[in-house]
């Protein structure tokens, strides 16, 4: 059977992937059980899961914990946030080795000084080009399965400009990563020009937003999407029951027909099946 990696490239290969954001098993198998092509672990999303935010204070391990319990979870595969490698270019490949053994088609590293920030917040810094460079072959050398797919990603636009996000996306892409993805695209301005001069000049590239609907951002050649809010989503309708409750309400959260369908989703059918399956007559 092909692995994580090669089916993730057999979906590419027929066009871009749109992996929405998950932050645990759950989220993950909603999203596969809405066609969800592949999914995508969010580092902002498995910060907020313990607690934190998303500002480097998630370890290697917290991160490497929960893409096993998500690519457990469903059949799709996987692409993890990896965050800075967790250290140098000796550190990251001991990163990639652990994000394979659990189970990750794809993975991104980005180039932000450690501690790093969400792409989309603010004081980001970069390290020098030629250090992530490094990181990224270094991570290049250290799949075990080739078809593993090493992204690297550059927060240079806000700190640095465009000029050096490009060259840093090139350098990137020669040193032997599958896609770039330059991140922190805020505005249409932004989407044309990693349009124009990455996508439209060969570069294979990951887009993260919501600017554009997924079809008019295949329509301008990009591989992988990754989008969606799940646990903003979430946090709206918890808070929201919660307030119900609050107020007085609530009882519509009780509702059996969606505990049933959260049950099923969960697995909880086949459990019966093995029990009875497994079942010892102690009479």
């Amino acid at each position: 059977m092909s692995g994580p990696g090669a089916r993730l490239r057999q979906a590419m290969a027929g066009g871009m992937v749109v992996a929405p954001f998950v932050y645990d098993g759950f989220t993950a198998l909603i999203a596969e059980g809405q066609g969800a092509q592949a999914v995508y672990m969010t580092g902002h999303g498995t910060s907020a899961q313990i607690g934190l935010p998303d500002v480097g204070l998630t370890s290697m391990a917290e991160m490497v914990a929960n893409l096993g319990y998500i690519a457990e979870a469903v059949a799709v595969p996987v692409i993890a946030d990896a965050d800075t490698g967790y250290g140098n270019a000796i550190n990251v490949r001991r990163t990639v080795r652990e994000y394979e053994s659990a189970g990750a088609a794809a993975l991104h590293l980005e180039d932000q000084v450690f501690p790093k920030r969400c792409g989309f917040f603010e004081g980001k810094q970069c390290v020098p080009l030629a250090e992530h460079t490094q990181k990224v072959r270094a991570a290049v050398d250290a799949r075990s399965d080739p078809d593993l797919i090493i992204i690297a990603r550059t927060d240079a636009v806000a700190p640095n400009g465009w000029d050096d996000a490009i060259r840093r996306a090139e350098a990137y892409r020669a040193a032997g990563a599958d896609l770039v993805f330059v991140d922190g695209i805020k505005t249409l301005e932004d989407m044309d020009i990693y349009t124009r001069r990455l996508v439209e000049q060969g570069v294979p590239c990951l887009y993260n937003g919501q600017l554009l609907p997924a079809p008019d951002v295949a329509a301008r050649g990009f591989r992988i999407m990754i989008t969606g809010g799940g646990h903003a989503l979430s946090y709206a309708a918890v808070r929201q029951a919660l307030l119900d409750l609050k107020q007085g309400g609530g009882g519509e959260g009780r509702d059996l027909d969606q505990f049933n369908a959260i049950t099923s989703l969960l697995g909880l059918p086949g459990i019966y099946e093995l029990e009875r399956r497994y079942a010892t007559d102690n009479g």
